[in-house]
């Protein structure tokens, strides 16, 4: 497998996990040993995060409440990835979040994760 553009494009967790049960559920990928043991053993690796409940319609709207911080698009991505849970883990995914989030800011996007992300909310 080549890399033909290595920055084109971020891809959130939920992505690489659509895009590789995808690959798997393809039947025509015949003698690719080794793609098909990179796919199975990263699928069973996102199927143990948070991604395994995320959803487009779930992202959509966890990046639209987003958009009142000012966040990079990796940090965003961190977010969504990691599903953060403390406010420790929101200042060790945002860069300076001392300086950058006050503690109400922090404790809204502690919010936010839950209402959108959350294992417990979701179905």
């Amino acid at each position: 497998m080549e890399v033909l553009n290595e920055c084109s494009a971020y891809l959130s967790n939920y992505e690489v996990l659509d895009i590789l049960q995808s690959i798997k559920s393809n039947k025509k990928q015949k003698g690719q040993n080794q793609l098909a043991t990179i796919t199975y053993q990263t699928i069973r690796y996102l199927q143990d995060t948070p991604c395994k409940k995320q959803n487009p319609e779930k992202i959509k709207t966890f990046l639209a409440a987003l958009e009142a911080f000012k966040l990079t698009k990796c940090e965003k991505l961190t977010l969504l990835n990691q599903c953060p849970k403390t406010a420790l883990e929101i200042q060790l995914i945002i860069e300076d979040s001392e300086d950058r989030l006050s503690e109400e800011e922090v404790e809204m996007l502690l919010q936010i994760i839950t209402n959108h992300l959350d294992d417990e909310e979701q179905s």
